[in-house]
């Protein structure tokens, strides 16, 4: 209940909050009696669990089907070395136990689908996006616009990082900023491109902001305004965005009233299809050096080809590899192995050409980064 008395041990922990006030007592209730959905459990979700619990938010729900990895902990600060292999959910839930025994975790140890998505969102009041691929962050979005909840959105890349409050009962949606998604591959994940480790912490904190505003009621949303950060030139950018009479989504006539393919929208391999072949570099160099011949195919950029590159490898930018399909007719029923920098873009690749008939095409786990580190040294890392 939002007006439920605080306890004495409440009053203490909350006290600053009970100063302002802006929230006081009714907005300290409110936010204890909140139930806030956290879409991620990486560098944007462990922040905004750590700053939301903080602040009383009485239920958090954790989505996320990943487990901790190395490469995490940069930039995931909720997890720690002996948490690798652990499932992020659940020791996201025992660290925020910890920190606060006032916030309820519920844990959704899965990733997200246009099956169960309104039924999990409509459990709670606001859905914060900490995602970090587009087919889940359309699908947040059109499950939050169907179910009438505001979506507190976040990304990063790099060095850049945006936030904004996505609401169609009062300004845009992801849509109206975003009415199609790019072409696979042309975005690289965090994974491929880098992240700076910090970055997501700044931008998280503006989420938790937006999060804590929309619950207590308190200043004035991110509806309707994009704000852009770059960490290189510490400098921040506010965008006005329009909501789109004609968003298939929260337009006039939406064309969009039920959730759809989101993998297939986003022009990924539909969940449920047979699984990609993966192939390590080791074996790769075992094959090589046993006298098989294969094709080594690399869809990365001009600029990175030109910065490091496999001997002997044939160069089509993913981009391109759709409409260059042909100059690879000769390996259609022979081994094909595509790499890209770690990975991500090159499973594209390899998924379309078996969409064209290509019969033994496998992935390249780690891409050229993987065969710099375990192959040839002399290959440069970037």
């Amino acid at each position: 209940m939002a007006d439920a008395p605080l306890r004495p041990d409440q009053y203490d922990r909350y006290r600053r909050h009970l100063t302002l006030p802006e929230i006081g007592l009714e907005g300290q209730q409110a936010l204890l009696a909140a139930r806030v959905l956290l879409v991620g459990a990486g560098g944007l979700g462990c922040p905004l669990a750590q700053y939301l619990a903080a602040a009383g938010v009485g239920t958090l729900g954790l989505v996320d089907d990943d487990v901790v990895d190395a490469s995490n902990l940069h930039r995931q600060v909720l997890y720690t070395t002996s948490d690798v292999g652990r499932p992020k959910v659940e020791v996201a839930a025992e660290r925020i136990a910890a920190m606060n025994p006032d916030v309820v975790v519920e844990r959704h140890a899965l990733r997200l689908t246009s099956d169960d998505a309104l039924e999990l969102l409509a459990a709670y009041d606001v859905v914060v996006d900490g995602t970090d691929n587009f087919p889940t962050r359309y699908l947040t979005n059109d499950a939050c616009v169907l179910l009438g909840k505001p979506n507190v959105h976040g990304s990063i890349f790099r060095f850049d990082g945006q936030a904004t409050v996505f609401d169609a009962r009062h300004g845009p949606c992801y849509r109206c900023l975003f009415p199609e998604p790019p072409p696979p591959g042309s975005v690289p994940s965090c994974a491929e491109g880098g992240v700076l480790g910090v970055l997501p912490g700044l931008i998280a904190l503006i989420q938790a902001t937006e999060t804590v505003k929309l619950v207590t009621g308190v200043g004035e949303p991110l509806y309707g305004r994009l704000l852009q950060y770059d960490a290189l030139r510490m400098e921040f950018n506010e965008f006005r965005v329009r909501k789109d009479p004609k968003c298939p989504v929260c337009g006039e006539s939406p064309s969009v009233t039920e959730l759809i393919d989101y993998q297939g929208f986003c022009g990924l391999p539909a969940a449920g299809e047979a699984p990609l072949s993966e192939v390590t570099a080791a074996e790769v160099r075992r094959r090589l050096d046993g006298g098989e011949t294969l094709l080594l195919l690399d869809v990365r950029e001009a600029a990175e080809r030109e910065t490091a590159c496999i001997a002997g490898a044939t160069w089509i930018p993913l981009g391109e590899l759709a409409s260059r399909a042909s100059e690879l007719e000769d390996w259609r029923n022979r081994p094909v192995v595509v790499h890209c920098h770690h990975g991500g873009r090159s499973a594209r690749g390899a998924a379309l050409l078996q969409e064209q008939g290509f019969s033994q095409v496998s992935n390249l786990t780690g891409g050229i980064e993987a065969w710099s580190l375990t192959i040839d040294p002399s290959v440069p890392r970037y």
